[in-house]
Parts: structure tokens; C-alpha cells; sequence
């Protein structure tokens, strides 16, 4: 059992499982840094792959992505696995406990039996880190949950090799060493410049790009699905947005957080600016949402899927010139540090 590990509470699971293995390492580190650093901010509208049987929207960079662009970014050495055997994958589990390993885990949120059943769904890529056993129970760290918390070996089993979407294969992974690279602000400039390079890419699914395809789509849904699919596909839209991860406004309340620490970490005021710039872009997800379930549950016939377009295409449209500018700072600052 490892005693002093640094559990926290976190709003997302990778980032907030990345910085406390980070932490425990000896690089302390906020998760708004940990999903800095690990460029986790995007959008991508994806109709024709399905989540539930309904199109994928997401909001974040693939599942796995932050740690691997953290640790390569912190030359980081680390090991990462699949297994096809659950023999095979739980016992490289207890042999890892056993020399004193803090083990991140790929699961399932719906086999978890300690998450309350209201929150319980089929999405295989949440992220928890095992940190002991004790008879035929695990000690884990997971990073939505407030204590550390038990869970049995058969449940974790179940967890680890769901089917399906994202299916986790029983994948594992974690830190060989500690990160040789301390000094941030390097990594933290190679992240800023992942999420400017993804989100102005010329990709039509991903993006700004990948959000007025979106606004494009929902003015079709209900001529193309019927009302009674197209309400399940907008009530998707807001699972990704607001349920699964932290989704839309959240990630982006995350991403101006870490603005605002590297606002310090590069003393540069304009950073704090495109920070609350974000923090305003957010608030304008989570009004979508509301609306978003207010067409949903049929409370205001004057939300229709039009006007439900042209807010995604306004956050379109506010969010393109703050990458731009965003994409200006991060080559001031690279400028600053090479003269100083």
C-alpha cells in the first residue's frame, strides 16, 4: 500500500490521475497544468462514429493522449500495456503494488460499484489509479471521487475488459522514473501550441472547423432523424458536454486555469486576459447546454434546433480569433525566453 500517496479530487479524470502520478513522483502539479501540458483541449464532431448508437462529439484530445504528450514533454519514461488475458493483467497489477508502483488504469464508469448508481454509464476511458490491495480488494485513487476509495478484484476486472466503444483491454500504465525535465516552461509552450495547431487545423470534423460542421448537422437533424432521434442525439451532445469528462465549458474553465498559472510562470499579462477571454467562451458552452435540455424536456417552444446552431456557431466564431491570439502570445513568449 502506498501510504502517501497525494490523492485529490479533480474535475477530469486523466488530467487530475496525470497530476497526482506526477506529484507523486516529485513534480508537483495543478491538473490545469497536467491538461496544459498535455494540450487536452479540442472539439471534434464525429457523426459517423458512434457512442451509444448516437454521433460523437467530444471535446478533449483522445483518451490517453494527455499522459502521453505530459510524460514525453517531461521526459518522462514510462510504461504503458494492454493485455488480452485478465489472469495476465491483474497479476502484473499486484506484482507492480507489491514493489510499490502507483498504477494508472483504463475502466469502465459502469462496473465501478463505489461511483453512485445514478452516475453509473457505459463509457469505457475513465481513468483511476490503483495504489494497494489488501486481501481481495484494491485501494484506488480516482480523481472524481473525494477519499480514496475500495474496490473489489472482481468488480476491477469487469471495469478493466468492458466491451464496446473505447474498450480498455485491461490497459495500465505509469511512471518508470521521475520526469528528467522540471522547469515547465517549455512544456507548457509545446502544449499552447498543440491546442492552436489542433483546433485551427483544416480537418472538417475537427476544430473550429469540426464546430460549424456541427452547427451545419443540427439544422438537419430533425428533417434527417425525425424529433424523437434528433432529441436524442442534441441529449448526446450534452452527455459529451457536461456528464462525460467535464466536457465543453468545463475543459475550457481547466484550459483558462492553466493560462492563468502560466501567466505567472512566464510573468505575462496578456496570458491572464486570454484566460478570462476563455473563461467567458465556457460560459457560453453551459448556456448551450441549458438550452441545449430545455428543448429536450420541452419547456420553451422558441429553442429550436436552428437557434441551437447558431450558438454553436457563435462559439464558432469567439473561439477562432482567441486561438489566433493565443498562437501570437505563445511566439512572444518563445521570443522572450530565447533573449533571456
Amino acid at each position: 500500500m502506498i501510504v502517501d500517496f497525494p490523492h485529490r479530487q479533480s474535475a477530469h479524470c486523466e488530467s487530475g490521475a496525470v497530476a497526482n502520478l506526477l506529484t507523486h513522483a516529485g513534480l508537483p502539479v495543478s491538473e490545469a497544468m497536467a491538461f496544459g501540458l498535455g494540450g487536452g483541449l479540442f472539439f471534434g464532431y464525429v457523426p459517423f462514429v458512434k457512442l451509444n448508437g448516437l454521433p460523437l462529439t467530444t471535446y478533449r484530445c483522445r483518451p490517453g493522449g494527455i499522459f502521453s504528450r505530459v510524460t514525453k514533454g517531461l521526459h518522462c519514461p514510462v510504461h504503458q500495456q494492454r493485455y488480452r488475458s485478465q489472469q495476465q493483467a491483474m497479476d502484473d497489477l499486484d506484482r507492480l503494488l507489491d514493489e510499490g508502483v502507483a498504477v494508472g488504469v483504463q475502466t469502465s464508469v459502469f462496473w465501478l460499484p463505489y461511483i453512485p448508481a445514478a452516475l453509473r454509464f457505459h463509457f469505457n476511458a475513465h481513468n483511476l489509479i490503483v495504489i494497494g490491495k489488501e486481501g481481495s480488494r484494491y485501494l484506488i485513487s480516482d480523481p472524481v471521487m473525494p477519499e480514496l476509495v475500495w474496490c473489489e478484484a472482481d468488480d476491477l476486472v469487469k471495469a478493466r475488459f468492458a466491451q464496446g466503444a473505447l474498450a480498455p483491454r485491461g490497459r495500465c500504465y505509469y511512471l518508470k522514473e521521475p520526469p528528467q525535465v522540471t522547469d515547465l516552461r517549455q512544456p507548457a509552450l509545446r502544449g499552447m501550441k498543440i491546442v492552436c495547431r489542433d483546433m485551427q487545423a483544416p480537418v472538417p470534423v475537427g476544430g473550429i472547423r469540426g464546430m460549424r460542421f456541427l452547427a451545419k448537422s443540427m439544422r438537419q437533424w430533425e428533417q434527417r432523424y425525425g424529433t424523437r432521434r434528433a432529441i436524442s442525439c442534441l441529449a448526446q451532445l450534452i452527455r459529451m458536454q457536461e456528464e462525460i469528462g467535464t466536457g465543453g465549458a468545463g475543459f475550457r474553465f481547466i484550459y483558462a486555469a492553466f493560462l492563468q498559472e502560466c501567466a505567472e510562470l512566464y510573468d505575462h499579462q496578456e496570458l491572464s486576459w486570454l484566460a478570462e477571454r476563455l473563461t467567458e467562451i465556457g460560459d457560453g458552452w453551459r448556456g448551450l447546454a441549458v438550452n441545449a435540455a430545455r428543448r429536450c424536456k420541452g419547456r420553451d417552444d422558441s429553442i429550436t434546433f436552428a437557434t441551437l446552431a447558431d450558438q454553436v456557431a457563435h462559439q464558432a466564431d469567439v473561439e477562432e480569433p482567441f486561438y489566433c491570439d493565443l498562437r501570437l502570445v505563445v511566439k512572444d513568449v518563445q521570443r522572450k525566453l530565447k533573449q533571456g
